[in-house]
């Protein structure tokens, strides 16, 4: 999985933050303009190296930037984001026509919670039976915002700094394309003017340092780190060789499972059609309904116990396989939970038909098709699976574990008295005896024919 260079903020407020950003003081030529209006972009920035020194390079090609940072839940310091891309431009020339620009922050934690996350719980999301797709899903949400901003803002172009070996970089133009058909979009990483002059991080350090361009980390950072509301991930530099083991002090979202505390931690999980609507802690007695504040509160729970890692190698869509290694606390809980209440209220055949469905839709996210038709389609048929998926589901946190310890419902098709080993109830059970016999006529069949073959 690769990254697009967007950060998010823990900043609460649902309103949009502004700030101005002028033009680079360094820029080599002077910004382009084409009558009074310049052309406009809004940059996907998250004030880290890449897209800052994508900043400074889309003034030298004489756009426009309007700097864009989603606070999708990651726990970063936007604030100094905002400050470095003011720095960036040169306050005496504010009231220079065409150079002031917006720095636009929307909060979409609720709407990436409610309106991504929930419906990957009701499919029991999981792209190659392991990967719960936090970055997947965030992208989706990310892009949806920025074409918001860009329409708003009149601007013709979007750009990102995703790699053209990854994912994010189709998720995202996916995205974009879907969402505004007439978008123009500016990926330098696959633009040989820009990845020719800048090769790696060597060269954009080396960048960042002529045009003056704060550096938040060394050139031997040891691997890239992409995180939101719902998960942390990291890969790149010594993770690449795949037998690498992941090193102490990688993992900031969850404890080591071995020092995690030695008290369990006993939860209450209430769903209605296929959403976790409550959580209450039985050891200290909270609950929980608000669905933003329940999956930060499970991702603090199942992160003091060591829940939701895994190192895997996955398959991206653009067809070489990659190591990542994930930390998604809450998801792990929720689709725990959701599972066992699924199973316990779902016909066994129509869940059948449901799980080809969860895997479809696990890929058409994996490979950014959320605002496809089929896409839409798979969804809804999902969501139509979850009328009858109500109950609460009794778990255990402890040191890595996910453990369900009960499951109650008002529309279980579970029949305690029909299943007893010491109740015969409406059950005959010499009717067994025919049901096996029917079944068995194809395996004799099968045996018959392979005899007479030999």
């Amino acid at each position: 999985m690769s990254r697009l260079d967007v950060a998010a903020s823990p900043n609460k407020s649902m309103n949009p933050v502004m700030t101005n950003i002028s033009v680079n003081p360094f820029q080599r030529r002077k910004l382009k303009m084409s009558g009074d209006l310049a052309k406009r972009v809004v940059l996907a920035y998250s004030g880290g190296l890449d897209t800052s020194c994508i900043l400074v390079w889309l003034i030298e090609q004489g756009y426009e930037v309007v700097a864009f940072l989603a606070n999708i839940g990651q726990e970063e310091d936007f604030e100094s984001a905002k400050a470095k891309a003011v720095k960036l431009g040169d306050p005496s020339d504010m009231n220079q026509k065409g150079k002031n620009k917006n720095m636009i922050i929307p909060d979409v934690r609720e709407e990436f919670v409610r309106e991504f996350i929930w419906p990957a719980v009701q499919a029991g999301a999981t792209y190659e039976d392991r990967y719960l797709l936090g970055t997947a899903l965030a992208r989706p949400c990310i892009a949806r915002a920025m074409i918001k901003v860009a329409r708003e803002e009149n601007a013709q172009y979007v750009s990102h700094g995703a790699t053209g070996k990854g994912n994010d970089q189709i998720r995202f133009e996916l995205g974009a394309y879907a969402l505004h058909p007439k978008i123009e979009v500016i990926a330098p990483w696959k633009m040989p003017e820009f990845y020719t002059q800048l090769k790696g991080r060597e060269d954009l350090f080396k960048y960042a340092e002529v045009h003056g361009i704060p550096l938040p980390v060394t050139p031997k950072s040891p691997w890239s780190i992409d995180a939101n509301l719902m998960h942390v991930s990291y890969e790149s530099g010594v993770l690449e060789d795949p037998d690498c083991i992941a090193p102490e002090g990688l993992y900031q979202m969850t404890a080591d499972p071995e020092s995690a505390p030695d008290k369990a931690e006993t939860l209450e999980i209430e769903f209605k059609k296929g959403l976790p609507v409550r959580v209450k802690n039985l050891v200290d007695g909270t609950v929980i309904k608000d669905a933003l504040e329940l999956f930060t509160y499970l991702n603090k729970i199942g992160g003091k116990h060591g829940v939701g890692r895994i190192d895997i190698v996955e398959n991206r869509y653009i067809g070489m396989k990659s190591r990542g290694i994930y930390e998604t606390p809450a998801g792990s809980i929720l689709i725990a939970a959701h599972t066992d209440i699924e199973v316990f209220t779902m016909d066994r055949e129509v869940r059948k038909i449901k799980r080809e469905l969860d895997v479809k839709f696990a890929e058409q996210v994996y490979k950014g098709f959320w605002f496809s038709p089929e896409c839409e389609y798979t969804r809804g048929c999902i969501e139509r699976s979850q009328e009858c998926v109500e109950g609460t589901v009794t778990l255990k946190i402890y040191k890595g574990g996910i453990y369900i310890l009960g499951r109650r419902s008002p529309l279980s098709l579970y029949n305690e008295e029909l299943v007893s080993m010491n109740v015969q109830g409406d059950y005959e059970p010499v009717d067994a005896g025919g049901f096996i016999k029917i079944n068995a006529l194809r395996l004799q069949e099968y045996q018959r024919l392979r005899q007479m073959s030999k």
